[in-house]
């Protein structure tokens, strides 16, 4: 495009299935881990839960719910560093809920999870001061 710029941001796409029984969550970081990714963001997922745990808006707890959950979004950053993703999963009468994803969550029949990694960046975790208190993003770039 004429008087454009563009900058090239290298990056590389990953598709992965999840099977009945395994952690969402751990298995998502497991992958992150075991390819090194330093940072990332998940693109697409889909699936169902049988279990499923969160930490609710402005809760220090998790919450637990049991039954049969579609997955209807996840969202999130993710790095060997430390990743943060964000969950809504709705029940059979549509009913649904949403928070962060922790470990705890049981794929019912299947997860299909697109995860986009950044070749430029890496992301960390930190506690800055004056700020939430909890471990944040930080981004670096190589």
């Amino acid at each position: 495009m004429r008087g454009l710029n563009p900058r090239f941001f290298p990056m590389k796409t990953h598709t992965f299935r999840l099977k009945p029984q395994q952690d969402l969550f751990d298995s998502i970081q497991g992958f992150v881990n075991t390819l090194n990714i330093e940072a990332g963001c998940i693109l697409s997922a889909v699936g169902s839960l049988t279990h499923a745990t969160l930490r609710l808006a402005n809760r220090d707890f998790y919450t637990e719910y049991e039954g049969h959950f579609e997955i209807v979004s996840i969202t999130g950053a993710v790095s060997v560093h430390g990743s943060h993703i964000h969950i809504a999963i709705s029940d059979g009468d549509g009913v649904t809920v949403g928070g962060h994803l922790v470990g705890g969550c049981k794929i019912y029949t299947t997860a299909e999870i697109v995860l986009l990694e950044l070749d430029d960046v890496v992301y960390k975790r930190e506690v800055f001061e004056n700020d939430s208190g909890y471990e944040e993003l930080a981004i670096y770039r190589k």
